[in-house]
Formats: structure tokens, C-alpha cells, sequence
């Protein structure tokens, strides 16, 4: 076996062990939350919504910190693209999808719809106002579901992969995996795209 197709092979392994210790958390998970039962709050669902976040976000914060520790940006842009769905799988839970998306995004299937494009519109000019990133939050309900987004900001660790300064090797990886590709030539503090959620409401 050629030395690439060993390489590959290994990072499909570490994927899949990954992919499988994420569905192992999102197997024993509670099924349902207090107000499942309940008759939908905009405050309430809102509040659950945003605290999925924040787990989602440490995994992927971990699993990339960890790919870059292992084969730098080249390894994290891989074992992104084959793990990220696995992660926001596991974290899509009681009834909740959880998601990103971005006006200049990396994997189509990550394209923001009509709600998520105004929305990402909107925070575009509520930080050219000056609004802190961390404030950047919008929900509305829509074609019935509750819709829920978050601001992501560009960290320094984005850079590696989103920044304008890309290494040929990874430049490279990243037209093979996504041939489309236009979340490049981010800076810190840019607007990078938002955590989306989605849950259906309740049948009257």
C-alpha cells in the first residue's frame, strides 16, 4: 500500500473512532427536555437552544486543536470534513438540528437558506456598527419551526485553515475536499458565520 493510501486509511480510522464515541454520547442523552411537554416560549426554547451551543463548539474546538497537534493544518482540514457531521449529529438532540452555516462557506451543504442569509446579513452590519461578536444572537419562527443563530467570530486558530495566508499543501487539500470553497482570506475578529439551530413547534 502506497505510503498516501496508509496515511489516508489511518485518518479514516481516527474518524470513525471519533464519529462512534460521539454517537455513543448522543445514544445516551436524555431524549426529551423539561418543556417538551410544554406549549412553546420564544425565552424558554431560546435558552435551550443556545446552551447546546456551547458543547458543540468545544467539540469542534477539540477535535481541531487535536488534528493540528497531530499533522497541523493539512490533518485538521481532513479530519474536519469527516467528522464535523458526526459531531453536530450527536449534539442535534431532543427534537433540536443543530448546525453551522457562513455567507462564504466552505461545504455546500453548509449554504445558509433565505432566513439564514438575512440573518448573516444582519449580523454583518450590526458588527460594521460595532456590536460585539458575542452578542450576535436572532430567532424567529419559521414556516413552523423555531429558528435560532449565533455569531461565530474568526479566532486565531481559524486562520490556519480560513486565513489569507494559506500553505500551498493546505490550499491544496482544501480544493480537493471542497472545489466550491470561498471561507477564505478571513482576519481575527471577522464575522467567520453562526452556529444554526432548528426545532419543530408543537402540533396544536
Amino acid at each position: 500500500m502506497k505510503k498516501r493510501d496508509e496515511t489516508m486509511v489511518r485518518r479514516l480510522t481516527r474518524a470513525a473512532s471519533v464519529a462512534l464515541t460521539l454517537s455513543g454520547f448522543a445514544a445516551s442523552a436524555p431524549a426529551a427536555t423539561a418543556s417538551d411537554a410544554a406549549p412553546f416560549s420564544n425565552a424558554t426554547w431560546q435558552g435551550e437552544g443556545l446552551a447546546l451551543i456551547t458543547p458543540f463548539q468545544q467539540a469542534l474546538v477539540t477535535t481541531v486543536t487535536e488534528a493540528m497537534q497531530r499533522g497541523g493544518p493539512a490533518e485538521a482540514v481532513t479530519t474536519c470534513q469527516l467528522v464535523a457531521p458526526s459531531i453536530a449529529a450527536a449534539h442535534s438532540t431532543a427534537g433540536w438540528r443543530v448546525g453551522r452555516t457562513a455567507l462564504r462557506w466552505r461545504n455546500a451543504a453548509n449554504a445558509p437558506d433565505a432566513w439564514e442569509r438575512q440573518t448573516l446579513e444582519a449580523f454583518a452590519q450590526r458588527v460594521t456598527a460595532g456590536e460585539p461578536m458575542e452578542t450576535l444572537v436572532a430567532s424567529a419562527v419559521v414556516d413552523g419551526e423555531f429558528r435560532l443563530m449565533k455569531a461565530i467570530g474568526t479566532a486565531p486558530l481559524c486562520l490556519n485553515c480560513h486565513g489569507e495566508a494559506l500553505s500551498p499543501g493546505v490550499a491544496r487539500i482544501i480544493d480537493e475536499h471542497y472545489p466550491d470553497d470561498q471561507a477564505r482570506g478571513f482576519q481575527t475578529g471577522d464575522l467567520r458565520g453562526a452556529f444554526t439551530l432548528r426545532r419543530a413547534l408543537p402540533q396544536e
